[in-house]
């Protein structure tokens, strides 16, 4: 069997210090891009193959990112952790993947346990602490990202304000004047950024903010389900529905139907997020487009640039984009337009 290549044949091949060799293949900012570019070609060259338990012995470093997601059947969550895994493992990190299922206690749980596991870093989608970041890293130092939280010095997320300004400009076009919201019950800033982008709209236009217009949904089928029922008991039910997903615009459908109303004759239906099923579904979903892969694998790219010690990193927001589909379109009564 042919020996394993270690750290010090390198060194003896390159003419350095093994020391210098460690430093360059894991990206150490005091070695030079140039030194750094030849060593790792020579690694290369040479099949060198690094042992993770002895780099985490030396350099207490276990090359393993933690992922805090809500749960594994968001359907949302796919393609993001696809983005932070794949860039992770080009960069020679394996992830340890781990559910909060939204509670605020087993996060905080998970993220002890990933700083007593040694991990390098941490991203965390669907946080219930939200800037309390601030202090529990405090208390587990470790370099954090966060998705979808903009308000956060390290985080990266979609533009949920202008994303759902779009939809509802898109509904306000067509003649649409009576618009319900479907949000979340959970206070995440990205349903507080949606909110105040359906309501800047309304105000644009100077179509009036109606209490009983914005419904509570939970995100899941069943509560989108739940809010169009409110929404068809009353008086003057809205011709069209702007949700907080695309799971709960799914929902608000089935209830659209349930009564024998059809989408969108009878009631128009816009989404947010663009699941792969939202092309599929019957009528086509009109939502707004995240991009899911693009908001893991900038989130990776900004742990590791966290990791190498990086002070010049800030918050980044990705452009959100209306895909326009079926189940959009006109009011089958026009309302007139309010005069100014």
């Amino acid at each position: 069997m042919q020996k394993a290549v270690s750290i010090k044949d390198i060194a003896k091949a390159a003419g350095v210090s093994p020391s210098t060799v460690s430093r360059a293949l894991h990206h150490h900012p005091r070695i030079s891009e140039e030194t750094a570019e030849r060593i790792r070609e020579l690694a290369q060259q040479m099949g060198y193959s690094p042992s993770l338990p002895a780099r985490s012995l030396v350099t207490r470093d276990t090359a393993t990112i933690g992922l805090v997601i809500s749960h594994v059947s968001d359907p949302f969550l796919g393609r993001l952790v696809n983005g932070v895994e794949e860039s992770a493992q080009a960069e020679g990190y394996s992830v340890f993947l781990s559910s909060s299922y939204r509670n605020a206690d087993l996060e905080r749980n998970i993220i002890r346990d990933f700083h007593e596991r040694r991990v390098t870093g941490i991203v965390v989608t669907s946080s219930q602490i939200n800037n309390g970041y601030s202090e529990l890293c405090e208390r587990y130092p470790l370099p954090h990202v966060l998705v979808n939280f903009p308000d956060y010095p390290h985080s990266v997320s979609t533009d949920n304000l202008g994303g759902a300004q779009q939809a509802v400009e898109h509904l306000v076009q067509l003649g649409h004047r009576r618009i319900a919201y479907v949000s979340n019950r959970h206070v995440y800033p990205t349903d507080l950024h949606r909110r105040s982008g359906y309501k800047a709209v309304l105000r644009r236009h100077d179509i009036p903010i109606e209490d009983a217009l914005i419904t509570e949904g939970d995100g899941t089928l069943e509560g989108g389900a739940r809010a169009m029922q409110r929404l068809l008991a009353l008086p003057l039910p809205p011709t069209a529905v702007f949700c907080y997903n695309d799971v709960t615009a799914m929902g608000v459908m089935h209830s659209i139907n349930a009564v024998g109303k059809s989408v969108p004759r009878d009631c128009s239906v816009i989404g947010f997020d663009d699941l792969d099923l939202a092309a599929y579904y019957c009528p086509p979903l009109t939502t707004v487009h995240q991009p899911c892969y693009r908001l893991g694998q900038r989130a990776m790219r900004m742990l590791l640039q966290l990791i190498e010690g990086r002070e010049d990193v800030e918050a980044e927001v990705l452009p959100a984009g209306l895909v326009v589909r079926e189940t959009s379109g006109p009011p089958s009564v026009p309302t007139r337009r309010r005069r100014r």
